[in-house]
């Protein structure tokens, strides 16, 4: 029976993908920042709900080594936690960009780091890392988010080639709009009282962008599935794209030039 440790299990796509593996009969190390606040997913046998915070590398520890404890092995690391900044990148704080970038990216590279010796002396594991579409194309107003899912994407697929002589592989789950609450808890506005040039053109943009997210959008529960599918399969592919919106953007991005894919999203939130 094989062990999936996941980050951000508490709402969304981690907490779809904790039962969606659960489902499939796999054992589940569920982590989250607050696990005393758990009343579901803490019931389920082969279900392990612990603390992790992807900004306290000590809870990375203790979860990995509990997991481990409590299964034996793991098999698998989801790294879920994430969220999105959104606003005018001259809004933005030093903190604002030091939060998106340490639970994003730095969160990303200390459970990876953390995991890897144990995956070492196995000879085998799997890393999947979800991403975005946003981590291969960009919107307005989401510097910051766009920045941090494009350095997981090159973090990724340069890891990649030196985890595959470990027998080790790396994944990437990019996914579209997802029904989760990606535009409540998981946002956060970049917001600067004293600075009117953007205000118009943030309103419009965020109006459209807050529209975007009530269609061509997919479930938590299909990203769930398409990480079971990363999980179990043992080629080498990297990438798993999911979602309509998502496949059209990278489609129309593929064969675009620059002037022509930027035109048409610069139409779309003006």
């Amino acid at each position: 029976m094989k062990t999936i440790l996941i980050t951000g299990s508490s709402s969304g796509i981690g907490r779809a993908a904790a039962q969606y593996f659960w489902r499939q009969g796999w054992n589940v190390v569920a982590t989250m920042r607050s696990p005393e606040k758990e009343t579901e997913l803490s019931r389920l046998d082969r279900v392990l709900v612990t603390r992790l915070d992807v900004l306290e590398k000590e809870t990375i520890h203790h979860a990995i080594a509990k997991g481990i404890e409590h299964f034996g092995k793991i098999d698998v690391l989801l790294n879920n936690a994430g969220y999105a900044a959104i606003g005018a990148f001259e809004a933005a704080t030093d903190l604002q960009v030091k939060r998106q970038f340490d639970v994003n990216v730095f969160g990303t590279f200390h459970t990876t780091q953390s995991i890897l010796p144990h995956f070492r002396k196995n000879k085998g594991g799997t890393v999947i890392n979800i991403s975005s579409v946003g981590g291969r194309i960009a919107f307005p107003l989401l510097t910051l988010y766009h920045a941090s899912k494009f350095a997981v994407e090159g973090f990724s697929e340069s890891l990649f080639y030196e985890l595959a002589t470990q027998n080790i592989k790396v994944k990437v789950v990019e996914p579209g709009n997802v029904t989760t609450d990606f535009t409540g808890r998981s946002m956060e506005i970049l917001t600067d009282d004293d600075l009117d040039s953007y205000r118009t053109y943030t309103e419009t943009v965020v109006k459209k962008q807050m529209e975007s997210f009530q269609t061509n959008i997919s479930s938590p529960e299909l990203i769930a599935e398409t990480i079971y599918e990363a999980a179990i399969d043992s080629s080498d592919r990297f990438r798993y794209v999911v979602g309509e919106d998502a496949q059209f953007l990278l489609k129309m991005r593929a064969e675009s030039t620059d002037e022509h894919f930027m035109e048409v999203i610069s139409s779309n939130f003006s």
